[in-house]
């Protein structure tokens, strides 16, 4: 069994970084178990898109930026797919990856104090090197796979500590509501699971992994098995701090805290762990994918051990362990990628609901009517949700 997964746990790395869960501790904080119904919804919308862009992968054998080029025949529309895909993954992940680093950060200092805060991004970003510079697929999905365990446990128990109230943990999540206020929450946890830059990242991991049509249905099994799991692992960390008495707590650090004057030093250590592990996984996916797309972008045939492609995800983490370390925030370039990554997401789930019906493409594989009328509603919602982005980033939300 283990051998036929992988690329889907990979994605759920990806997705579960620290934005990930402070969006669900913020959840769980301000409205309970209440908003349950929307990780839910986010989840299977997220397994819908995964799994067409990995059938996309496997069946073409390319990265989607690759697909897109050979599909988009008016070059004008072409060159601005490219540099928007560019903008928003490359530019913006590097970013990004200063608050993976200081996600992984806040956990360490969980576990181990505050006696060492000067050294632990280094310590982190070094931790992603290693793991990249080995140039093997396998040696880094193994390991990925096992620190998503180790959040996944660690997050799990946390929740169970807690002793929630199993019926309403079932009302949050089969009786939908919208309490007050929370619409913006709602929308941000949508926004933190469904992420473009793991429809990239998905189409180049199955092709790295299976090189046959005959494998889509591992492809499939790995896919919902993996995100389900992501899935399951937010609801968790929702869960866990729908325990916290009061709502004051405002940031992931918070949270532990919060947690230990009732449920003991036990809750914080498997906090502080699955936070850093969140972070590192996050640290090291987010390079990976942005070398990924660098490198189907520029039309480079290039593997794990090329030095064009370790070259980008090497920019990558020292930015993002330049920015932590020196407590920079690069605003505007967030803001930039931010409003890049809102056209993206509508974009690219338009483009590949397009490419998954297109029978000279996909041949047999191509998507089935049911398939499709939920695709026409997650791209629906990823429209609304690429437009509220950019909306929120010029101040207009």
């Amino acid at each position: 069994m283990f051998k036929k997964i992988g690329p889907g746990v990979l994605v759920a790395a990806a997705f579960i970084g620290p934005g990930t869960v402070t969006a669900c501790m913020l959840a769980g904080v301000s409205f309970g178990y209440a908003l349950l119904w929307a990780m839910l919804l986010s989840v299977l919308a997220t397994v819908v898109l995964q799994e067409m862009a990995a059938r996309v992968g496997i069946v073409t054998q390319k990265g989607l930026a690759d697909v897109l080029k050979t599909e988009l025949s008016t070059p004008w529309i072409r060159y601005t797919a490219i540099a928007v895909i560019l903008g928003a993954i490359v530019v913006g992940n590097a970013a990004y990856e200063g608050g993976n680093i200081g996600g992984a950060t806040l956990g360490l200092q969980a576990i181990f104090g505050d006696d060492h805060n000067q050294f632990y991004p280094l310590v982190i970003g070094l931790l992603a090197f290693v793991f990249l510079f080995t140039g093997s697929y396998k040696f880094i999905e193994k390991t990925l796979v096992w620190l998503v365990i180790v959040m996944s446990l660690s997050f799990v128990v946390t929740a169970i500590v807690t002793k929630p109230d199993i019926t309403k943990v079932l009302k949050g999540l089969f009786a939908p509501s919208v309490p007050e206020g929370s619409l913006l929450t709602i929308i941000a946890l949508v926004g933190t699971t469904i992420v473009p830059y793991n429809l990239f990242l998905h189409a180049s991991l199955v092709s790295e992994k299976w090189s046959s049509t005959k494998h889509l249905k591992d492809a499939k099994r790995d896919t919902v098995v993996s995100i389900l799991l992501g899935g399951f692992v937010s609801m968790a960390i929702m869960v866990t701090a729908a325990q916290i008495p009061g709502s004051e707590i405002t940031d992931v650090s918070g949270l532990a805290k919060g947690l230990e004057p009732v449920y003991g030093n036990s809750a914080t250590y498997f906090i502080g762990i699955g936070l850093f592990a969140a972070g590192l996984t996050s640290a090291i996916t987010a390079p990976l994918a942005a070398a990924y797309v660098a490198a189907s972008c520029f039309g480079w045939n290039a593997g794990l051990k090329d030095n064009r492609f370790r070259a980008v995800w090497m920019l990558i983490i020292a930015l993002g362990v330049f920015f932590m370390s020196f407590g920079i925030k690069p605003i505007e370039v967030i803001r930039l990628a931010q409003i890049a990554n809102g056209i993206l997401l509508p974009v690219i789930a338009i483009f590949l609901l397009w490419v998954v019906n297109k029978t000279t493409v996909m041949g047999n594989y191509k998507n089935t009517p049911l398939q499709n009328i939920i695709g026409i509603l997650i791209v629906c919602m990823a429209v609304l949700l690429g437009l509220r982005a950019i909306l929120k980033v010029v101040g207009w939300w």
